[in-house]
């Protein structure tokens, strides 16, 4: 064949690879016996109950049904509307906030300020998202991160792909450590009848050893395209993402803020502190400081009212409320610039357009649960798990746990839907071997984080290289490398765990 015929393999986009893996679930669905576990009041599956239930192939309706079904909420799949719509908000509220030129004048002040120690900008960023996600499962409200973050690394020398690597692995090697993290350890602990608390000083352990190995990797990666631009693993669309992210020279640009791009400025800052103190549980963290304002606030006379008797506190917000936010800031600062109404409603209407994308891969995404759960095999894969690891040495049965929970991961994406449908079996079957329910849980967090790096499952994967504009390939070959590195260090921590019990 010559060379003129010769047709380089590419990836298929996140879509079409979405669907590839749904159509691959549904056809399992023919071949997998469909089962069952008994459940506990709440919700937990029960040790020793699995049975097998009627078949319920998937078919093609259902699989063409399935983003539909996951979009809008299909039981026991959570809807991805929520979800998506928080995403759309945060585009409209960019588009505004883009209108007034600040985030143009803000990029070229940050390129000046970090001018020859760019790289401090990864050392500083990715532990804070790596808190993000240690303490409060920090996924996908990091969507609003990327638009600002890929611009600002592409002007000071890096790439796209060092920007999505500081807040995506950031954040999600910190699920992988959780320490507080409601969606994973508090869940888990509360299936399994321990405190969060137990095992802490391992989870910590492995928060600092992961983030520092994380880091790294990528201050490395970052100080190889900074030398030589041409070693990027996007090189050859730097050009095109130079004009999509709207990344001019930055030399001759303004690079100070006037009045009115201060105060929008303010307002921008303000929005994402709210956003980020919103959805860490303080309750749970037995901080009610947020909880009593809001019940003095709607029990004052008239004011209440005005502001409302349904009125969330800060630390109990979810998406909807996020997306609410992200409305209504992008309209205030819109008006707090002078920009016309007719202006406003454009520039939020077509910053919302540009991350439609972002929103339709979470719903298709999602898909995957609804074929599996309506298949009813995900009871199944579970129980084999469940008979394979019985009656092993506490080393080994620690390591096939964090192994087993890989591939879990990989169907189940959602850390608290994983968690809820497994630990009420893993944590009784580790007392039998002298193993900790803790260190389950901290092994299913570190699979489970692992596979929230990679997996195409994954909505919160998907849509940060949909935000990039990175293929789901080239992101691979990117951190495949790393990838290897966490598996075999959480694999020697777990192992430890077993040796230091009070860890």
């Amino acid at each position: 064949m010559s060379e003129k015929t010769k047709k380089r393999f590419q990836m298929p986009s996140s879509y079409t690879v979405l669907i590839i893996i749904i159509a691959i679930m549904a056809i399992l669905t023919w071949i997998i016996p469909a089962g069952k576990y008994d459940t506990n009041e709440a919700g937990g599956l029960i040790a020793g109950t699995y049975q097998t239930v009627d078949s319920n192939p998937q078919g093609i309706y259902d699989i063409l049904m399935a983003p539909i079904r996951a979009m809008l909420g299909h039981e026991p799949t959570k809807a991805a509307i929520d979800v998506a719509f928080f995403i759309l908000m945060v585009g409209g509220f960019l588009g505004v906030v883009n209108a007034t030129g600040t985030l143009d004048v803000g990029i070229a002040s940050i390129v000046k300020k970090y001018k020859g120690r760019e790289k401090m900008l990864i050392l500083i960023l990715m532990p804070l998202f790596a808190l993000g996600g240690t303490t409060y499962g920090m996924g996908e409200e990091t969507m609003a991160f990327y638009p600002l973050l890929v611009p600002v690394m592409m002007a000071v020398g890096f790439d796209s792909i060092t920007a999505v690597a500081i807040i995506l692995l950031g954040s999600q090697v910190g699920c992988l450590a959780s320490t507080l993290n409601p969606f994973a350890t508090v869940i888990a602990s509360d299936t399994a009848g321990v405190s969060s608390m137990d095992g802490v000083i391992l989870r910590i352990i492995f928060w600092f050893v992961m983030t520092g190995i994380s880091t790294y990797f990528v201050y490395r990666y970052a100080e190889k395209i900074q030398k030589d631009p041409t070693k990027s693993l996007v090189y050859s669309q730097r050009e095109e993402d130079l004009k999509h992210f709207n990344v001019t020279d930055n030399e001759n640009a303004p690079s100070v803020l006037n009045k009115k791009q201060k105060h929008v400025l303010a307002l921008f800052i303000l929005t994402f502190i709210i956003m980020i103190a919103s959805f860490i549980p303080w309750v749970d963290l037995h901080i009610t400081i947020f909880e009593d304002f809001k019940n003095w606030l709607i029990d004052l006379p008239v004011i209440g009212k005005i502001v409302g008797s349904s009125t969330a506190a800060l630390g109990t917000w979810y998406f909807p409320e996020g997306a609410m936010l992200f409305a209504f800031m992008g309209i205030l600062i819109g008006v707090v610039y002078g920009l016309k109404e007719s202006k406003i409603i454009s520039a939020f209407m077509n910053g919302a357009a540009d991350l439609l994308s972002v929103a339709l891969i979470v719903a298709i995404a999602r898909g995957i649960q609804v074929i599996m759960n309506d298949g009813m095999i995900t009871a199944t894969i579970l129980h084999w798990g469940e008979v394979g690891l019985q009656g092993l040495s506490s080393q080994v049965f620690i390591v096939l746990t964090y192994l087993f929970y890989l591939p879990m991961s990989f169907l189940i994406p959602s850390s608290s839907g994983l968690a809820s449908a497994t630990m009420g079996i893993m944590a009784p079957l580790g007392e039998f071997v002298n193993v900790k329910p803790s260190l389950i849980i901290t092994a299913y967090q570190s699979a489970s984080g692992v596979l929230n790096l990679v997996a195409p499952t994954s909505g919160i994967v998907m849509g940060a290289l949909a935000l990039g504009r990175i293929s789901l390939g080239t992101w691979w070959k990117f951190v495949t490398k790393l990838i290897v590195v966490i598996v075999i260090v959480s694999i020697l921590l777990l192992i430890l765990g077993t040796f230091l019990p009070f860890l």
